[in-house]
């Protein structure tokens, strides 16, 4: 394996990551019948032209997802990390864009789950601090279900500095604390805004909660302290989407 390959497995990850032209596939491991439905899902196309296939029994495979406790579908594949645009670049070539960042949330389920939600409600991007970001997780491919290839993410080195620079760029930053004074849906979201989701355990860092706007909420039932990180990430999501769609 080379240095900068990992293996990913599942159904989706692996034929999401096959029709990604910017993603480098070198290896793909299947049984008989994920190929067969390989070629029922893309008819039209051989997403296997020009990469290594190897048939291997499901038990084989079970080497690859035996540690996460992962189910591999009969698809795994190497795949390369994708070249990601500079965050600097991306904001000075596009505008009323809705970023989403992260703030000591690290686990690979959470990550990848978010990941898929904000794929699914066309969200610009994810930033996310580089050494919590875990780029080569089958966990995170796995619950982002293919996602990982129509987003982009990027990894920095410090969220404070990252959140003062877009702050000096017109920025507005939404913090979501449960001790918000504003439900998010009472916010009339217009121009380039970052949504602000601290860890489930803690939340937002004091010190990075700081550089946020407003902190707003999600209303739930007061018998139920906190939502899931990516469950609350999906419904701002999909009210967002909500919105912009209206506006269209």
């Amino acid at each position: 394996m080379n240095k900068s390959s990992f293996f990913i497995i599942g159904q989706h990850a692996v034929i999401e990551a096959l029709k990604n032209p910017k993603r480098k596939v070198l290896r793909v491991f299947l049984t008989e019948e994920s190929k067969k439905n390989i070629h029922r899902n893309s008819p039209n196309t051989n997403l296997l032209d020009d990469v290594k296939v190897y048939f291997k029994t499901k038990k084989e495979l079970d080497k690859y997802s035996t540690k996460e406790n992962l189910l591999h579908q009969g698809y795994v594949a190497e795949v390369e990390h994708l070249e990601n645009e500079s965050l600097k670049d991306f904001i000075k070539e596009n505008k009323n864009l809705t970023l989403v960042c992260l703030d000591g949330v690290t686990d690979p389920r959470n990550i990848g789950a978010l990941i898929r939600s904000a794929v699914s409600f066309n969200l610009d991007g994810i930033i996310i601090k580089e050494r919590h970001f875990p780029s080569e997780s089958k966990l995170m491919y796995k619950a982002a279900s293919g996602s990982m290839e129509y987003i982009n993410i990027f990894t920095v080195s410090n969220i404070n500095s990252t959140l003062k620079n877009l702050k000096d760029k017109n920025f507005w930053v939404y913090g979501f604390d449960g001790k918000g004074k504003k439900d998010f849906t009472d916010i009339k979201w217009e121009g380039n805004n970052i949504l602000l989701f601290g860890s489930e355990g803690s939340g937002m860092h004091q010190h990075t909660s700081k550089y946020a706007d407003f902190l707003v909420k999600i209303k739930i039932d007061e018998k139920i302290e906190s939502l899931n990180i990516s469950n609350s990430a999906a419904i701002v999501f999909h009210h967002l989407s909500y919105l912009k769609k209206r506006v269209d």
